[in-house]
């Protein structure tokens, strides 16, 4: 069924600090803060091109701290799409903010304007971590806002980020550990990336900080993303969205258009050599996926095809309707 999110981006408007990676026109691509009739401009343009559906379809504020913001912008923002909601054009509205800027009163505005899910940028749950990106708020923070947000009825988003500034591989299980516990439904992951007029840069210029690179940064979000996976919770984003001026403003780190597929394509290599590892090499097997999981378990550019034959498999990758994600069957030939 078609369907078309509305994002409009605010950056960086709300945010009382200004955290060490965070360079926000440069991942959105957007100069100006959108006023109520940039609103409705974009909510029309996806009602005329027949994709708006009120099943699946939302009207998303992200890029600065939503809830932080002059209270009169907000509701300004907030009644201007709420006209497309009334009119049922689209679900709801979902809207990014900070932990520390949540709180009854606000739950109560967003939901009288039609807000049904909220997404907190946690980044981490170590509280050394957050110190040093300069973040401005505790893990506990994300805890409390977690609770009153599903509390008062809201679906609950979190955002994670991995490889920031002080962290590591073992910190960054634990966030995500720390927020499988908060039973959200939804939640993003992204590598850091080293944006140009950042803090970050800076410290990456005078080898304070060391980038993830994009091998490590695959290796741990395909295991991050079967850790969500196996609590029932939905990843919708893995790795910073391309566009806006993105590749402009990069300087160092794990980005890659298709990131997830990367990671989705290391899930698979992993499953089929596990599966295949207790066989006899040298000989021919068929290697069963999803249907259309078929281009990852072969990988981009044959990568994973490539690996099995290294490794002494030959192998055919073929689609099985019947299979769920990251499901195989091996069959010798």
């Amino acid at each position: 069924m078609k369907h078309a999110n509305v994002a409009l981006f605010v950056p960086h408007a709300g945010c009382p600090y200004r955290c060490s990676f965070c360079n926000q026109r440069t991942i959105s691509g957007a100069l100006n803060s959108p006023v109520a009739q940039d609103v409705r401009k974009a909510c029309e343009i996806a009602v005329k091109s027949g994709n708006a559906n009120p099943e699946n379809s939302e009207i998303a504020f992200f890029g600065g701290s939503f809830t932080a913001i002059d209270e009169e912008y907000m509701i300004s923002l907030l009644e201007s799409a709420k006209e497309y909601i009334d009119k049922k054009y689209f679900k709801g509205i979902r809207i990014s903010t900070r932990p520390d800027c949540i709180d009854g009163r606000k739950l109560e505005i967003l939901k009288r304007y039609g807000v049904t899910s909220i997404e907190l940028g946690a980044q981490s749950m170590d509280n050394s971590v957050l110190a040093l990106n300069n973040r401005g708020h505790s893990a506990e923070d994300v805890v409390n806002a977690s609770r009153l947000i599903s509390e008062y009825g809201f679906s609950l988003g979190l955002q994670m980020m991995t490889g920031l500034f002080g962290s590591d591989r073992d910190k960054d299980i634990l966030t995500a550990r720390r927020l499988i516990d908060l039973k959200p439904d939804t939640v993003r992951i992204y590598p850091t990336i080293v944006l140009e007029n950042t803090e970050l840069a800076k410290r990456l210029e005078t080898g304070e900080y060391k980038a993830q690179s994009l091998d490590e940064a695959v290796e741990l979000c395909a295991l991050l993303l079967l850790m969500f996976r196996k609590n029932g919770v939905k990843v919708i984003r893995l790795g910073l969205h391309s566009g806006g001026s993105v590749e402009e403003g990069y300087i160092a780190g794990a980005y890659h258009p298709a990131f997830r597929e990367l990671c989705e394509g290391e899930i698979y290599l992993k499953q089929m050599l596990e599966c295949l590892g207790k066989k006899d090499r040298g000989r021919q097997y068929v290697i069963e996926v999803p249907q259309k999981s078929i281009s990852k378990a072969i990988g981009q550019s044959k990568r994973n095809e490539k690996a099995l034959k290294k490794a002494g498999f030959y192998c055919k990758i073929k689609g099985n309707d019947f299979l769920d994600d990251y499901e195989i069957k091996v069959k010798e030939l």
